[in-house]
């Protein structure tokens, strides 16, 4: 059984940065990927969408093509943490993050829906 634990959220004004980390225990194999989702005020869990994505075995990264310039995934794969860096915040980023993963892959998963385990999420605001 796999857990996911995420910590790092909080308020903070635009222009500002978070740092989120995911540290996930239950799984041996490498074959493992690990995402995070976004989920918007008013929105259900279900209805949101994958903005980051990590491919632990060989360290494969994928980015939403809306804040490559901005996130930065990446991992301490001892530790089995994987990290989330937003920087330049913008209000529209305001939502509740949540780490997921999939174990049995062999690349990024970039969708929210092949996700199998997920943490309690962690809560972003970004105000204006």
């Amino acid at each position: 059984v796999v857990q996911l634990v995420e910590s790092g959220g909080g308020s903070v004004q635009a222009g500002g940065s978070v740092q989120l980390t995911c540290v996930a225990s239950g799984y041996t194999t490498d074959s493992v990927a690990v995402g995070w989702i976004r989920q918007a005020p008013g929105k259900e869990r279900e209805e949101g969408e994958v903005v980051a994505s990590i491919f632990i075995g060989h360290d494969s990264r994928w980015v939403k093509d809306s804040e490559q310039d901005r996130f930065t995934i990446s991992q301490d794969k001892a530790k089995k943490t994987v990290y989330l860096q937003m920087n330049n915040l913008k209000p529209e980023n305001t939502a509740k993050y949540y780490c997921e993963a999939v174990v049995g892959e062999r690349w990024t998963v970039r969708a929210a829906i092949e996700y199998d385990y997920w943490g309690q999420g962690t809560k972003v605001t970004v105000s204006s």
